[in-house]
């Protein structure tokens, strides 16, 4: 069996902290809880749970904050989440038997990471990251925003999740302010950090912006395929927010020159045609993404509603307008079978029963 070290680093996290915390205390051998300035009762929480509580003054890069905390780690893996992260109790129990049967082979486990969901709790967006981290291998956290590790020797991909629900919205502005802190004091972005600072401008609505520097990432070529894939996928939201459909459509074509086609890039250019009312075209763009083959182990974000459920709504809209009424009705449930309860289903059902009862 192999022993764990949770190391968190946390502040202002009262309303999650005995969460995350209840979730996984009987796992971990050892609770390292770094504090970064709480002005809450969060260090009491902690205290409930562990006697290793350190502070560590913030100073605006992630990186350092969770490499300190992992420098306090004694076992021999490290594990990190954030306070508003909790293991559902399927993920807990696999978690508790990966740690009894793993011999120490693996030096990094990756674990699904879901972030967002749908209104039945189903995961809409998810991504692995790297979670178990063999201590003391020379492993550092890197990048001030959107901290990471990069994956070496023996990598073992789990499908053990950690499922992330927030409680209240985090400070919006923290990430771009501390991005453009790091370029005021002449800081030379990496690519890494260039894909996401130009994400940070997308979502702050500084589309002109974002636009500069993605292009700019993209022009470089030197930032990880998956990000270059969705560099592009963004660059085309800039474009459309810019009304600049063209630009938009070429951005996700672009997207072809670093891999086979991902189902969101596809989903997206049919999109594009279905909002210009080109219904051919965009079922061709939807089956297409149909036939994506989803990979999850890429690392990159997979929105899983891409692959199936979406295409298929799609499609039943697409061939309704199309006249191809009994292709439309095929599609619709097939969509049914991806989410039985999706109101766009039933809505779609009661329309198709209706039109039914009209030929009779």
């Amino acid at each position: 069996m192999i022993t764990i070290s949770l190391c968190m680093i946390v502040k202002n996290e009262e309303d999650v902290l005995a969460r995350c915390l209840e979730c996984i205390h009987d796992i971990a051998d050892e609770i390292i809880i770094v504090d970064t300035g709480s002005e809450d009762s969060t260090k009491e929480i902690a205290k409930c749970y562990t006697e290793h509580i350190y502070d560590f003054p913030w100073i605006d890069d992630f990186a350092a904050a969770r490499n300190f905390s992992f420098s306090k780690a004694t076992m021999e893996y490290c594990m990190w989440l954030d306070a508003d992260d909790i293991l559902l109790e399927p993920d807990r129990i696999n978690l508790l038997q990966l740690k009894q049967s793993l011999t120490p082979v693996p030096d990094v486990v990756m674990m699904k990471y879901n972030t967002s969901f749908d209104e039945n709790g189903e995961p809409t967006f998810s991504y692995y990251r790297e979670r178990l981290i063999r201590n003391h291998a020379g492993y550092q956290w890197e990048g001030a925003i959107h901290e990471a590790i990069t994956p070496s020797g023996v990598v073992l991909h789990s499908e053990i999740a950690v499922t992330h629900r927030k409680t209240h919205p985090s400070d919006p502005d923290r990430n771009l302010r501390i991005f453009e802190k790091l370029l005021t004091n002449g800081i030379v972005l990496e690519p890494r950090q260039q894909f996401y600072y130009a994400r940070e401008l997308y979502y702050h609505e500084r589309y002109e912006d974002a636009i500069h520097v993605l292009e700019h990432f993209l022009d470089e070529g030197k930032g990880w395929i998956e990000n270059q894939i969705d560099a592009c996928l963004h660059l085309s939201y800039c474009y459309k927010k810019e009304k600049k459909p063209e630009q938009a459509l070429q951005a996700l074509f672009r997207s072809f020159a670093f891999d086979i086609p991902r189902a969101e890039i596809c989903c997206e250019i049919g999109h594009s045609f279905f909002y210009e009312e080109k219904y051919s075209l965009a079922a061709f763009w939807y089956e297409r993404a149909l036939r994506c083959k989803r990979n999850d182990k890429s690392g990159g974000f997979v929105s899983p509603d891409c692959y199936d459920y979406i295409p298929c709504m799609q499609l039943c809209v697409c061939h309704d307008r199309l006249g191809n009424a009994t292709l439309a009705e095929i599609y619709n449930e097939q969509a049914g079978k991806c989410k039985p309860s999706s109101p766009a289903y039933l809505s779609n059902k009661e329309y198709f029963d209706r039109q039914h009862t009209k030929r009779k």
